[in-house]
């Protein structure tokens, strides 16, 4: 039976050797598909225009979207989804041990322009934590196209009850 719970989550991506940290903070639907099987649906705020001045909780523009990320959890794998976002979408597939597929879609203002490519990731580490609820997901990972590392991150997921 499919149960859902509304939960403050904070989800973070830090690159362990290179100038990158991103933090999003909101609320979440948790959904409990079986007994170690997790969906968590979260909305994404626009991607940065560097044509516009941004601020924190702004309106959105005419045409702006938010996006909605998807992660897929469980003890042995996580897949995360960006979707709707209008600007870029990507699929990011872990499980510890093996070498996951990254795919990004990038879609530019006109409706003939887009793209997509692939990236490889190794996933050292996926430790998730919390019963009979998840509270925390970590994810140690390298990311690879084809022999060019392309650094070391983190990914955090904190679920808040």
């Amino acid at each position: 039976m499919l149960t859902h719970h509304r939960r403050p989550v904070c989800l973070s991506l830090i690159s362990t050797d290179l100038p990158l940290w991103s933090k999003i903070e909101t609320a979440a639907t948790l959904y409990q598909k079986d007994k170690d099987r997790f969906h968590v649906l979260l909305s994404q705020a626009p991607f940065p225009n560097p044509d516009v001045q941004q601020e924190i909780n702004r309106p959105l523009a005419p045409g702006e979207k938010k996006g909605l990320l998807w992660l897929e959890l469980s003890p042995y794998r996580a897949i995360m989804t960006m979707q709707g976002n209008g600007r870029i979408g990507y699929r990011h597939f872990w499980e510890r041990g093996v070498y996951g597929m990254s795919r990004y879609w990038l879609q530019s203002e006109t409706q003939d322009s887009h793209g997509s490519f692939r990236l490889r990731n190794f996933t050292r580490s996926l430790v998730l934590k919390g019963q009979p609820l998840p509270e925390h997901l970590r994810i140690e990972y390298e990311l690879w196209s084809d022999r060019l590392r392309l650094g070391s991150y983190v990914l955090s997921l904190e679920i808040h009850h």
